[in-house]
């Protein structure tokens, strides 16, 4: 299932590498598995009520949880509103459409706002796109080679007057390239 979402969020094309062959679906899971998954760092107290989009995520579940309910909740919506399919059983133009549902909120789940769960996934998405490759996403440098980011490389002080005003081109570097 998430491998089916993460695909239609960046599917590989002419520009560059999809999510899926960078490795976001394992990204994703790594995270959770871990501290974040579980909430660890997130207040999960009540009461919860409905709050602004500027207060952020409001609701009582860790994110492994709103995962867990979500898929559940878009599987069923889906069976609903589209002949008894499951997500992951839909064409790439009704995965696109349904997905656009969930963003604008149009799309009625029992137990979650649509719109909370497209916005996880879209953010862990997009983290696990342009994160470190030890975390899991980004196999290979993939996606800062193909946006020119160096990684994480630490001192540039020894070139900053040659590079400057020109563009600084080296292989991109991760944390564990740099250990």
């Amino acid at each position: 299932m998430i491998v089916a979402l993460v695909d239609t969020l960046i599917p590989k094309d002419e520009v560059g590498p999809g999510g899926v062959e960078v490795g976001v679906p394992i990204f994703i899971d790594h995270e959770l598995a871990g501290a974040y998954g579980r909430g660890a760092r997130m207040f999960l107290n009540g009461p919860f009520g409905e709050g602004t989009p500027q207060q952020g995520y409001q609701l009582p579940l860790p994110p492994a949880d709103l995962y867990r309910v979500g898929i559940a909740d878009l599987n069923a919506w889906c069976a609903k509103t589209r002949g008894g399919r499951t997500f992951d059983q839909l064409s790439k133009d009704d995965r696109t459409t349904a997905l656009k549902a969930l963003e604008a909120g149009q799309a009625e789940f029992a137990q979650i706002p649509s719109r909370i769960f497209f916005s996880i996934l879209l953010q862990n998405t997009m983290e696990g796109y342009f994160a470190d490759p030890m975390y899991g996403g980004n196999r290979n440098n993939a996606v800062w080679t193909m946006i020119g980011f160096p990684g994480a490389i630490g001192m540039y002080a020894d070139v900053i007057e040659q590079y400057r005003n020109k563009q600084y081109v080296v292989a991109p570097q991760s944390i564990q390239d740099l250990s």
